[in-house]
């Protein structure tokens, strides 16, 4: 390939995405920077750890204290000090039971079968959570450093470095965590509301129209179906997301900060986020009740309903999609037109109610859809209107 060739073709792919990585990570807050700042708190942390054990103590295992302090780095303060006493606690019971039974029966095989067997019981304590495989790691390098040792006086100083060594990370790695950038993920309760928001948009965008064109077919109300029993993976995720942005707040010193204050209750967003999962569950009724309905020359004798139908559901789809965009920064201004749409939404199921009197819908038959779609729009505005109330409420406070 020629040099024209070349500069033609414009740089490889790689180099752009990674160009793109770098530009996301210094325009906004996004992922992109937490993951630079947690690597830059990680190399640091890592650093001054191995500066105080190698240069200032001197250690036999210096490598204990960086690899403690990026260890225990995560990505709200609760959960490093959290892990942090976790797991200095497993890595001293793991040095406790090699020198046990170290000093007891000697460093030979039969010694190391009974410190493999009791730290690996050990670390099955539900206290030690994700910490308990450390037991059986730090006995390990305890019954290796015990092993290598010629005298007794050597084999206590260089046990009792190992638990110092985790002590030091642990401790420098918090203290960077929370005095450099000590995260607050309160935008992970407001994205776990634009996530389920986006999944309610998503389906009722697919039903409403095929309801109004009458194009509903066994493949197409399966697929809903399919669809709607996947939402509670997402929900799972939102509220993972969801309690993240309260863990960042304990023992954050930026909770103190103007800006950060109105964060220090996550309530309106508890509140929002439950009535979404709630309404998703009920769309998830709805689903497998057309799903069910078989009698498709039914349709056509209703369709005035079916039409009203899709008029509410476009509704609340419109909705869904406002509450997908949540940011905090114009939501006084969202709340405004949040309402707007609620009231669009409420004369639509006003008027979905009329038609099924109307036309005296079979509401009570169980092998049609019709009493189900009308309850479920009761329940779904129900939910909509909580919504549109509970962000208007939080804004005025």
């Amino acid at each position: 390939m020629t040099i024209e060739g070349a500069a033609a073709k414009g740089p490889p792919g790689w180099f752009t995405r990674a160009g793109q990585w770098w530009g996301r990570a210094f325009r906004y807050a996004g992922s992109e920077r937490h993951t630079l700042l947690l690597i830059g708190k990680s190399t640091l942390a890592a650093s001054l750890a191995w500066m105080v054990s190698f240069y200032g103590l001197h250690a036999q295992s210096p490598a204990f204290a960086p690899f403690s302090a990026v260890m225990i780095m995560y990505v709200t303060i609760y959960q490093s000090v959290v892990q942090s006493l976790r797991y200095v606690g497993a890595v001293a019971a793991g040095v406790a039971v090699q020198a046990a039974l170290g000093f007891l029966a000697g460093p030979d095989l039969l010694a190391f079968v009974l410190v493999a067997l009791i730290a690996l019981s050990i670390g099955r304590s539900r206290v030690l959570g994700t910490q308990g495989s450390q037991v059986a790691t730090a006995a390990f390098f305890a019954f290796s450093t015990y092993s290598s040792a010629t005298d007794t006086t050597t084999r206590i100083t260089q046990l009792g470095q190992i638990v110092l060594m985790v002590l030091i990370g642990c401790a420098i790695g918090t203290a960077v965590n929370i005095t450099v950038a000590p995260p607050m993920r309160y935008r992970s309760a407001e994205y776990s509301v634009r996530v389920l928001a986006h999944t309610l948009y998503d389906l009722t965008a697919d039903i409403y129209p095929a309801l109004r064109d009458g194009t509903l077919d066994a493949d197409t109300t399966a697929r809903w179906r399919e669809r709607s029993a996947r939402t509670d993976g997402l929900i799972a995720q939102a509220r993972a997301g969801l309690n993240t942005a309260k863990e960042s707040l304990h023992y954050n010193p930026r909770r103190f900060l103007k800006r950060h204050r109105r964060h220090l209750s996550f309530q309106g967003y508890e509140s929002v986020l439950d009535a979404l999962e709630r309404t998703l569950y009920q769309l998830a009724s709805l689903t497998r009740s057309l799903d069910q309905w078989q009698e498709e020359e039914k349709y056509y004798r209703y369709r005035h309903f079916l039409d009203r139908y899709a008029a509410f559901l476009e509704a609340v789809s419109e909705i869904a999609l406002a509450l997908s965009s949540l940011d905090e920064t114009t939501l006084p201004q969202q709340t405004d037109r949040l309402a707007g749409l609620t009231r669009d939404a409420q004369e639509r199921r006003r008027e979905v109610a009329d038609e099924a009197d109307a036309q005296a819908l079979p509401l009570t038959d169980p092998t049609r859809p019709y009493g189900v779609l009308v309850i479920e729009a009761a329940r779904l505005m129900e939910e909509v209107q909580y919504t549109s109330d509970t962000l208007h409420s939080w804004v005025e406070d």
